[in-house]
């Protein structure tokens, strides 16, 4: 069973929005369970961190969308949050919030479905999926889901990921080598990104989570094809 919180202050989008999961559940074959809160002040308040999905509004009468959305991440790491706003200039805050991704209203269902999907591809690759590798004084385990890509400087390996950067020790091959089945692709002889995160793609340059990264010529058609296959995959 996925269980998806929806705060949501418009009852109008409440109802569609209810409407959809229940489409989605049935075409999906996937057992929903939806919990609605009117405000982000009621989805943290004695927050128990037991929702896979959060469907966020981001303007709301007491607490907005990303104030609730930065409470919750303060004790809940995993869960899954999507944005529902009137506004896209709202898409790149929510990366401060470790945000998936947002849908603009008014909400097609085909838009909202796609996101939906996108939410359970992540929990999919999130469960079980993991890497450890040696650090200065230890070693450090990642949630590969988390990993926005690796780059390879003066022969370190420095980790890209939601919660900050890590420098590594060990072999770009070997990493790629793992990291390939989970949906990353090789760009650039010191770049391996995961494709979960992929922004935008324009000339020989890729960005991944706000960042740019040269796309080597040579590669460039191979990233497409990977990026196009990667979509392709999420959304079935």
């Amino acid at each position: 069973m996925i269980r998806i919180a929806l705060v949501e202050d418009d009852l109008v989008y409440v109802k569609e929005l209810v409407e959809y999961l229940k489409r989605y559940e049935e075409e999906s074959k996937t057992k929903i369970r939806v919990s609605v809160f009117p405000d982000g002040e009621d989805i943290i308040e004695n927050y128990q961190a037991n929702f896979d999905v959060i469907l966020m509004d981001v303007e709301m009468q007491f607490m907005d969308g990303m104030t609730a959305a930065a409470r919750i991440r303060e004790t809940d790491s995993e869960v899954v949050i999507i944005f529902i706003t009137n506004m896209p200039q709202y898409a790149l805050k929510g990366y401060q919030v470790e945000a998936l991704d947002y849908v603009l209203k008014p909400v097609s269902y085909f838009a909202f479905s796609q996101r939906i999907d996108r939410a359970l591809t992540r929990m999919k690759k999130r469960t079980g999926q993991y890497l450890t590798v040696p650090i200065k004084g230890g070693k450090k385990k990642f949630d590969i889901s988390k990993i926005y890509y690796v780059e390879v400087q003066d022969h370190d390996l420095i980790f890209h990921t939601i919660s900050g950067e890590y420098l590594a020790k060990g072999s770009m091959k070997d990493i790629e080598e793992t990291l390939i089945q989970q949906g990353f692709f090789r760009c650039h002889r010191c770049y391996l990104v995961n494709l979960e995160y992929v922004e935008h793609f324009q000339s020989v340059d890729v960005i991944v989570a706000g960042d740019t990264i040269q796309v080597s010529r040579s590669r460039k058609k191979m990233m497409l094809d990977a990026l196009n296959n990667y979509m392709n995959e999420v959304g079935k």
